[in-house]
């Protein structure tokens, strides 16, 4: 470690402003306070270093923060970094990342230095206390966490985009207690532990519960993902939608170990062995760096896809499909820290996805054959998201009074998506959904100690939302008219650490709702029905929730957690009112569903091996399971729910070139209809398969023979679920389709050339299975029978400059 030379320190002084001069000493008020910021910064300290494994090998995509501030960065491809304009003082400085022990050491820092320091950092087989996950609106490690919490860090990520793009399917094929994707761009039946999930850009959410659409699982490129938090089981801590859970995609951080770098990454797709109209191509390009105090990063995407074909060759049906679609994404964040203590960050994201197809649906036979593409007239204008515009401003204040944290961020979400072409409508023609978001959120962490054996943290704020949702044809005709939400809530959060290994924590959340909807004519179907008049309202709601949990966290070869919590999330108004049967809104019951998450589980760490499970129970009062009646019109079943599973992980960490692992989650769930609290009766009736996922079993094998080559092969597998009977018609309803195994391996590869050059190849299905998805058999349906990809090849480069 060396030190270089200290400069005098600089006192700010203070001017107050009165009433009559505003103007004229504000002026010098900013002019001095310019001039004393510059010469502090002048004064200010910083840090650079390098980190290496114990074989010397530099390690690249570590995070480097000093804890307690806004400072942090990542190692470069040289594992350097640098930390600049740091106020004297003493802080811990923490080195870690996935796969590695970490390490904290204390750093006092003086006027004008410049530490040089040098990590070596130990090979580690667990990962629970590596990761620092910010789901729960507090920073903390997982180790202090007492729930499920699954984070898919940038180097699970990187791999399984290698395979796939698709981030539905790479969320898919690695987080347990997910159901597995459609393989379109509709996220329907994709639930977490049987209910539920909440969709959050940077805890912007995406989920359109007004009207839900199926369509925000697949709203960002992962290009612009630096990981995805995923919290299991209900939770309100970010507000309605989450009854299941949470899935909090963290965008890009910048580099901050110089000036400017950047990445350049080119990949071309198609299918393996029925090659013909598949070929496809993807570019991405990114901008990363620091300039003394202020960082940016910046990245754009775009993918072109060719026809999709499975297994057999067939061209697989265009409908909601992800051939032969143009998708964007662009992103910027920038932020500047005024000190070590405070930072102001800005971010954005558009997305945009359609699809250009020259196919149309040919109808296979349910259970026989599959429903394909042919060649054909395309209706109607190109169906997919036409735009998904995130934006945020966030201000981040340290140790301020009591030492207390401060994050307040506003933000908005503006979507828009346009479905198929259908006869349903009389004249035919295609719905879209429009969602316009607006909020801001205030959150404060004030921690406090009581001696060695008892300290934590509270934390509080509030939420306001603003949610404008409507579903109108695109040729102007409104199908569901403007519904307008408003939501206040109120928050605190107790976190305590009993005897350092001891983590309780517990909390309470107020949701304050109103939905207003304007007075509108139903839109007149096909069949005839609709032309009704409905008289608009405004409809009110209040959701209190409840969590706590407790984890011991002493012991390596077991780390135990039981915790209770409770989320909200409220009914598809849309769906409701545009059949509404009441000629007044204010007459509906919108009453939210109230779930609550009883869970148990452990980790363990036993020399090369990683343990995790948990067994979770979640109830709720009153249930939104979509049920379909004769006519094949989904209604709103309101019935009691309960809903029981586990989840169970293991990995070997046989060598540093040898891991393998696999996982398996299993859930059911019921409907109890006669209300007497019991789940067993000939009334009772299984949650249909749009909620409850079969039983799914992943495994992988990664292998690294040498120090620029890595290997990984994964296989999954996915079970029966065969709860129902055919109905009067002879036919299955939908969601009650009998579903059937079926089992798939994925292959990535890739080869670090030079330091600057990487050659990667992914194949999806390599064994080229012609294969059904679950969706396929439970929607019951002939024009939903369509077969997954075939073998599916993505190869590329990525250059860093």
């Amino acid at each position: 470690m060396s030190r270089k030379g200290a400069a005098p320190t600089f006192g700010l002084s203070i001017i107050i402003l009165n009433n009559d001069c505003m103007q004229k000493y504000l002026l010098l008020f900013l002019w001095f306070f310019a001039l004393s910021v510059g010469r502090a910064q002048s004064q200010n300290a910083s840090l650079s270093g390098k980190v290496t494994s114990a074989e010397g090998q530099v390690l690249e995509s570590l995070t480097v923060a000093l804890e307690g501030t806004v400072l942090g960065t990542n190692t470069d491809a040289a594992g350097a970094f640098v930390l600049r304009n740091i106020k004297p003082g003493t802080y811990t400085l923490r080195v870690g990342g996935v796969g590695y022990k970490p390490v904290r050491q204390p750093i006092t820092l003086q006027a004008g230095d410049e530490l040089d320091l040098a990590f070596v950092l130990q090979p580690s087989a667990g990962t629970l206390e590596e990761v620092v996950v910010s789901a729960s609106r507090s920073v903390e490690t997982l180790d202090e966490t007492p729930a499920s919490v699954h984070v898919i860090d940038s180097r699970t990520l990187q791999l399984q985009s290698q395979i796939n793009t698709d981030v539905s399917r790479i969320l898919a094929n690695t987080v347990p207690g997910l159901a597995l994707q459609s393989n379109t761009t509709s996220n329907v039946g994709q639930t977490l532990r049987g209910r539920n999930v909440l969709i959050m850009v940077d805890g912007i959410p995406q989920s359109t519960p007004l009207r839900n659409g199926s369509r925000d699982v697949r709203t960002i490129d992962p290009a612009a993902i630096e990981r995805i938090e995923i919290v299991k089981g209900a939770t309100a801590v970010y507000g309605n939608g989450a009854d299941g859970g949470l899935i909090n995609y963290i965008t890009k951080q910048p580099s901050t170990s110089k000036p400017f770098s950047a990445s350049t990454s080119l990949a071309g797709t198609g299918m393996l062995f029925h090659p013909n109209g598949t070929f496809g191509g993807r570019v991405s390009q990114q901008f990363s760096g620091k300039l003394k105090n202020f960082d940016y990063v910046a990245s754009g995407t775009y993918e072109k896809t060719g026809v999709m074909r499975d297994g057999e060759g067939e061209v697989i049906s265009p409908v909601y499909g992800l051939g032969e679609t143009n998708l964007y994404n662009g992103f910027a964040k920038a932020g500047y820290n005024f000190s070590s203590g405070h930072r102001v960050e800005a971010m954005y994201n558009y997305f945009g996805s359609r699809q250009e197809s020259d196919y149309v649906l040919q109808p296979g036979k349910y259970g026989e054959t599959p429903t394909i593409g042919v060649r054909g007239e395309v209706l109607g204008e190109p169906e997919g998201t036409k735009y998904n515009h995130n934006a945020q401003l966030r201000y981040i204040g340290k140790n301020l009074f009591l030492n207390t944290n401060l994050e307040l961020s506003a933000y908005m979400q503006s979507f828009f998506t346009v479905y198929g072409y259908t006869p349903y409508f009389q004249n035919g023609g295609q719905s879209s959904i429009k969602s316009s978001k607006k909020g801001v959120r205030l959150n404060l962490n004030t921690p406090f100690s009581l001696g060695r054996a008892l300290s934590g943290s509270v934390a509080y704020g509030a939420d306001y939302l603003n949610d404008v949702t409507s579903q109108p044809l695109v040729d102007g005709r409104t199908w569901v008219p403007e519904m307008d939400l408003k939501n206040l809530a109120p928050y605190a959060q107790l976190q305590l650490d009993i005897l350092q290994h001891l983590n309780f924590k517990a909390g309470y959340r107020f949701d304050n709702v109103s939905v207003t909807v304007e007075d509108f004519q139903q839109l007149v179907l096909a069949s005839g029905a609709g032309g009704d008049y409905v008289q608009g309202g405004r409809l009110e709601f209040n959701a209190n929730t409840f969590n706590a949990g407790l984890r011991y966290s002493a012991l390596d070869y077991f780390k135990p957690f039981v915790s209770y919590s409770q989320g909200f999330s409220m009914i598809d108004v849309g769906r409701y009112v545009r059949g509404a049967k009441e000629d007044f809104i204010s007459q509906m019951n919108l009453e939210p569903v109230i779930v609550n998450n009883y869970e148990a589980g452990f980790h363990s760490q036993l020399g090369i091996a990683s343990f995790s499970g948990a067994y979770f129970i979640s109830t709720s009062k009153l249930g939104a399971n979509l049920v379909a009646n004769e006519q094949g019109v989904y209604e709103i079943e309101r019935a009691p729910e309960r809903v029981a599973g586990f989840e169970a992980l293991v990995d070997l960490f046989l060598s540093e070139k040898l891991t393998l692992g696999a996982n398996a989650s299993y859930s059911e769930g019921k409907a109890d209809i006669d209300n007497n609290g019991e789940y067993t009766n000939g009334e009772d009736k299984y949650l249909t398969s749009l909620r409850i996922p079969p039983f799914k079993f992943t495994s992988y094998l990664n292998l690294r023979p040498t120090q620029n080559l890595n290997l990984s092969l994964q296989w999954i597998y996915s079970g029966e679920r065969d709860r129902f009977e055919r109905n009067a018609k002879g036919a299955y309803s939908s969601g009650q389709g009998p579903v059937k195994a079926f089992d798939v391996f994925n292959l990535a590869a890739s080869y670090k050339a030079t330091d600057k050059l990487s050659l990667n190849l992914g194949v999806e299905n390599l064994l080229d299975k012609a294969y059904y998805l679950p969706q396929a058999y439970w929607y019951g349906r002939d024009d939903n029978f369509t077969r997954a990809n075939g073998a599916r090849f993505q190869a590329g480069a990525s250059y860093k400059w």
